[in-house]
């Protein structure tokens, strides 16, 4: 295992080396190679037959075609012998993760509304939330939590906790607004660990608030751990729209099943008038749902109590108990519940 660390250490150190040092190399040679406005006619004329006879005698002179065919022989072998064995998170029975295709459509909003709407649901529930967004945490923020988690016997990191939900999250381990300039490989290795090194204790759910896109840790997640389902948040514009069908289909690639839609900002309510207007277009995701034969979970209007009481850590499901965002909430965790079978199940 150690063997393993350090050859993983000196693999990175090794790339960001070569990185660093292909850095101070394009510097220097953009200072000592005169720009093409500077070069005469006749050797750029040259350049041109050179560059026409590379050609003509190799259709592939970086061979790029061999390259392209021996990691493909590559991928095959290496799916042959099959993926490591998913193993559970320690005391969680389901686990569901709430993705987007893009960011700005509510996701991280709606993943804390929706752990908060399952206690609401059935209260004999214990339900879990974990940031997975390394580089945006923001569910520190919104459940009003700070400070570090303290460790347990066995070094394992205890959950901070707020109405009634154990939250994990890297924004608990670095100051708040540091930036996490990290490449892919120590990005999942952070992610595994906010799985595995945290005493979560017994959860019948586990909320996994994923980035945006279907990037590595996606990915990582979907490949460590057994999913119960995916829930996609989009809104009705085309854009989101688009991203939330890739979404939909990378978890269909990884045999994630895919829970449903939930159309956020499916229309602005006027808090003098409640007028409504759909400002990002009118059933985008219901459409979408029917496409690709998904059910649509339910709508979340747009409003600005949404944005106060999330950037005030007070979600709206537990500070507006009967505001009509937080009925949406809780119809939309009562039907996930449904889904997991848990609103028939006796928990403790």
């Amino acid at each position: 295992m150690l063997h393993m660390e350090g050859q993983f250490e000196f693999t990175y150190m090794t790339y960001f080396s070569i990185t660093k040092m292909a850095s101070v190399v394009h510097r220097i040679l953009s200072r000592t190679i005169p720009s093409f406005s500077s070069i005469p006619a006749s050797h750029l004329k040259a350049k041109k037959h050179i560059c026409a006879a590379l050609s003509s005698s190799h259709d592939d002179p970086l061979g790029i075609k061999n390259r392209s065919n021996s990691l493909a022989e590559h991928q095959k072998q290496q799916m042959a012998r099959g993926l490591p064995k998913k193993r559970p998170v320690d005391g969680v029975k389901h686990v569901v993760v709430v993705a987007s295709g893009k960011g700005g459509v509510g996701k991280s909003t709606t993943s804390v509304n929706l752990a908060l709407g399952m206690l609401a649901s059935k209260q004999s529930l214990h339900v879990g939330l974990l940031d997975a967004d390394i580089y945006g945490p923001s569910i520190p923020k919104m459940m009003n939590l700070r400070g570090q988690p303290e460790l347990t016997k066995e070094s394992k990191m205890k959950p901070l906790v707020n109405f009634g939900v154990p939250c994990m999250s890297m924004g608990f381990l670095v100051e708040e607004g540091a930036p996490i300039v990290w490449r892919g490989l120590m990005v999942m290795s952070a992610v595994e660990k906010l799985l595995r090194q945290v005493a979560w204790g017994e959860l019948d759910v586990l909320v996994i608030d994923m980035p945006p896109g279907t990037g590595d840790t996606q990915l990582s997640i979907s490949q460590l751990i057994p999913i119960s389902g995916a829930v996609i948040v989009t809104t009705p514009q085309d854009i989101a729209l688009l991203d939330a069908r890739r979404g939909t289909e990378m978890f269909r690639k990884v045999d994630v099943p895919v829970i449903g839609l939930i159309q956020n900002m499916s229309h602005y309510v006027c808090p003098k008038c409640d007028h409504k207007a759909y400002i990002f277009g009118h059933d985008g995701a219901r459409d979408v749902a029917k496409e690709m034969d998904l059910e649509l979970l339910g709508d979340v209007p747009l409003h600005i109590d949404m944005r106060e009481t999330s950037d005030s850590g007070k979600p709206i499901v537990v500070s507006q108990p009967d505001n009509p965002q937080t009925i949406a909430y809780k119809t939309i965790a009562g039907r996930i519940l449904d889904k997991l079978s848990l609103t028939k199940e006796t928990t403790s």
